[in-house]
């Protein structure tokens, strides 16, 4: 069987992400599609919308066959380690291509740009750094020090989001995966960060927008968005009462910043150059996550590293532990949900795997990185009442969702 990878978030699920799979399937000509999806929290330092298992339900039942679990560890990163643990477990799960959504639309300028940048690696490096040592953010270090090599916004543009992860997905496939077959597609949705929805493609940012400002399913998320999701978000808030965002661990967040030292604080990954004690001053003065976050941020530390970093001290990981694992390989693949397509894809492949794959964490032992799922299950999970939050965290130990059409 041909399989093709994507890697996805899906908070939540909506149209775009349905012509995402459909022209993923047609240009890489696959018997299945694999997702690698993000669980808990997402890469921009989020906790999605709903749980991992409702949204695996919506994909399963609007065309995916097979979704796996991005680790937290990987999931909440900036793009390089984000893309190198999603592509890295799609190859260790025998894809023969991994197909991604982008604003540049065609495969070849991810490839220049890969070859200009490996061309120019010892530059690039040098003009990098030296643009953060200036205070730059990441985001706009890279894209001066990939000017100064001659990669220009006219061969690709690395302001758009979704073209800097798809580089980062090429690059991966390029160097450590030769033998996946790299295809995109032009994003027909609207722009990624867009707050308002025009429409039947619409972003996953204006349809949290608009769930949370409403408080209900209505008309405008329901044009944008499959009958599956509007399903699995109405089940999910039945039966946890809420749909997440920041504000409602603020309370948590805060009791660890105001309880914590400043040393205590420098233990967690993603805590550099003294942010802890910006993080604990403006704590103790701000009324909610939003105005917390406006008070902190600054041209250095961007909103979404700054999320990635309290993400990080609201599940308890550490640069020790971090800084270790990143470094390995992923020890397992993790099956959170499949199809009969997908059923029938690991019973023919899975032998072939070079690493342990499992349903219920139960059946892995005892492993560091699933202890870090475990805690941001968790956290995850925290703002619930007691009993919603008991019947929903032992998913976590349940078989996974298949949807056996």
């Amino acid at each position: 069987m041909k399989a093709c990878g994507i890697i996805v978030e899906y908070n939540p699920f909506h149209n775009g992400h349905r012509y995402h799979i459909e022209e993923s399937q047609k240009l890489s000509n696959a018997d299945c599609i694999i997702a690698v999806m993000s669980g808990q929290f997402l890469q921009r330092g989020e906790p999605a919308i709903i749980d991992k298992w409702h949204r695996a339900k919506a994909a399963l039942q609007s065309g995916v066959d097979l979704v796996i679990e991005l680790p937290y560890l990987y999931a909440v990163q900036h793009s390089d380690y984000f893309s190198k643990g999603a592509v890295e477990l799609l190859g260790a799960a025998g894809v023969d291509s991994i197909c991604f959504g982008s604003e540049q639309g065609t495969i070849h300028p991810f490839i220049s740009a890969y070859q200009q940048l490996h061309k120019h690696s010892k530059t690039y490096q040098s003009e990098l750094k030296k643009a953060l040592s200036e205070g730059l953010s990441f985001p706009n270090a890279a894209r001066k020090a990939q000017k100064a090599i001659g990669l220009t916004e006219e061969a690709i543009d690395f302001s758009s989001p979704n073209n800097i992860l798809g580089y980062s997905y090429v690059k991966q496939m390029l160097t450590n995966f030769p033998e996946i077959e790299p295809l995109t597609i032009k994003r027909k949705e609207s722009q990624y960060h867009q707050e308002e929805i025009s429409g039947r493609m619409a972003s996953a940012t204006s349809l949290r927008k608009q769930l949370f400002e409403a408080g209900e399913i209505n008309n405008a998320v329901s044009s944008a968005t499959p009958e599956s999701t509007k399903k699995q978000l109405s089940h999910y808030y039945d039966q946890s009462g809420l749909w997440h965002n920041w504000e409602l661990y603020f309370t948590l967040l805060y009791y660890k910043l105001s309880t914590l030292t400043y040393d205590q604080l420098n233990q967690f990954h993603g805590v550099d150059e003294g942010i802890e004690y910006r993080l604990k001053e403006f704590a103790a003065s701000s009324l909610t996550f939003k105005e917390f976050m406006e008070r902190i941020k600054t041209k250095r530390y961007t909103w979404t590293r700054l999320q990635r970093t309290c993400a990080h001290i609201l599940t308890g990981l550490l640069k020790e532990e971090a800084d270790s694992l990143l470094e390995q390989p992923l020890p397992y693949i993790r099956v959170l949900g499949m199809s009969k397509t997908g059923q029938t894809y690991l019973s023919r492949k899975k032998k072939h795997f070079d690493r342990p794959l499992f349903t219920q964490p139960q059946q892995l032992g005892h492993n560091r990185l699933l202890e870090i799922e475990k805690r941001a299950t968790a956290a995850y999970y925290s703002p619930l009442a007691p009993d919603k939050r008991t019947l929903l965290s032992t998913q976590e130990y349940g078989p996974p969702v298949r949807v056996m059409k």
